[in-house]
């Protein structure tokens, strides 16, 4: 009829839904080290990640229910976090916010609801029923405006130790997806295009050695977050991962936050080098941290300050970039002080950084206001007054 009676006429219709992925659905991961929302982010093995997934609600006008359901596909290297108590939906106008209660949604992991590849789903069985109650602005046909009115879903996931085998720039996916009604006359759903997050995880190659290149075994370290090495970065054994292999355990595991509180791990372990002076540290994130030499090999002298090593990395919209590392070695031989400021290889591809530790050969020397220092000098005033009194008993003998 349109064709035959008015070709011009334009048809409004009065349903909608959110097919256009510029504005079904935006997905965004939260960097730890700034709290900005992106597409990338990186963290420690262990650490907790904060996802955040906008949709807006289209003009659901016609429907008498509306099915609104998040599918959310994670990489093995992530753990997602099922309890409602880290699971939030929020809904709002601009104005106003409405958070779900508990009761008002779902969160399955298993069963027919999930689509091939999904992890989990989150589903609200009638989002209009809770939009039209807390969002009423209905007109005098009974319509009610939708504008502005999006939805928030917040949910987190740890990431864990199968994150060894994706470091560097594949970095670790989440992809989502927003399943929602389609046909008012049906049960029908249709599905928002996949977004998709990636997070990024680095590595820490360490080789042990002297200053003739000889490696050195058996040399002890503890990695540490902060200057005065009170915030000890736990690492665990890295089992079946390949040489001498150590993965980091962050404190969100533990009941702390990233690298304070939290209970000490009992598979914490000290960091020893191998019989080629090497090992390997997985699951960084980006910053600074303090690598400490706690025992040296037999026969050479201990680093006592700690090594300053820092990680950085470069995004775009999509993906990582570049990475960059760098190191502060502070030494003490002979008597002086040196500072060595090195700039690390690095292999994107791998997220990794490469360090050589050197201890040189030598004497060792008691460094001032050093234990050892202070046992000297009080050895040495015990010799002189000793030697002072010997003087004076030898003398006055000589003189009677």
């Amino acid at each position: 009829m349109v064709d035959t009676a008015n070709p011009t006429a334009e048809i409004n219709i009065k349903s909608d839904y959110p097919d256009d992925p510029d504005d079904g659905i935006e997905k965004v991961v939260q960097e730890d080290d700034t709290d900005e929302w992106g597409n990338s982010a990186d963290f420690e093995i262990g650490q907790t990640i904060p996802y955040q997934v906008t949709t807006e609600i289209p003009d659901i006008n016609g429907y008498e229910t509306y099915y609104y359901a998040w599918h959310d596909q994670m990489s093995e290297s992530l753990t997602f976090h099922a309890d409602k108590s880290d699971i939030s939906i929020v809904i709002s106008d601009g104005s106003k916010n409405y958070i779900l209660t508990s009761g008002e949604y779902n969160v399955l992991t298993s069963g027919a609801q999930l689509d091939e590849g999904d992890t989990f789903v989150i589903e609200v069985q009638d989002i209009k029923r809770i939009v039209d109650r807390e969002f009423s602005k209905e007109n005098n046909l009974g319509e009610n405006d939708y504008t502005g009115i999006t939805v928030t879903l917040q949910y987190e996931a740890t990431l864990n130790d199968n994150a060894v085998d994706e470091t560097g720039s594949q970095g670790i996916g989440n992809s989502v997806r927003l399943e929602y009604s389609n046909d008012p006359e049906t049960d029908s759903t249709g599905y928002t295009p996949f977004d998709t997050t990636t997070s990024y995880t680095f590595v820490l190659n360490a080789n042990k050695v002297n200053n003739h290149d000889r490696v050195l075994a058996d040399a002890k370290f503890r990695l540490y977050a902060d200057e005065d090495c009170t915030q000890e970065v736990y690492v665990k054994p890295a089992d079946g991962v390949g040489g001498n292999s150590y993965i980091v355990i962050n404190r969100d595991s533990l009941g702390g936050n990233d690298h304070t509180g939290g209970t000490t791990p009992g598979n914490a372990v000290e960091m020893v080098s191998d019989a080629n002076g090497d090992f390997t540290i997985y699951g960084l994130d980006t910053g600074t941290y303090y690598l400490k030499e706690t025992d040296a090999p037999a026969g050479y002298r201990q680093l006592l300050d700690p090594i300053t090593i820092t990680i950085d990395a470069e995004y775009n919209d999509e993906a990582l970039q570049s990475m960059s590392a760098n190191a502060s070695i502070i030494s003490f031989y002979d008597g002086a002080y040196s500072t060595d400021n090195v700039q690390l290889n690095t292999d994107l591809a791998a997220g990794s950084a490469d360090i050589q530790i050197v201890n040189e050969v030598g004497t060792r020397l008691p460094i001032t206001g050093s234990n050892a220092m202070l046992i000297m000098l009080g050895a040495g005033v015990v010799l002189v007054g000793g030697a002072a009194f010997v003087y004076k008993r030898h003398k006055k003998a000589t003189e009677d």
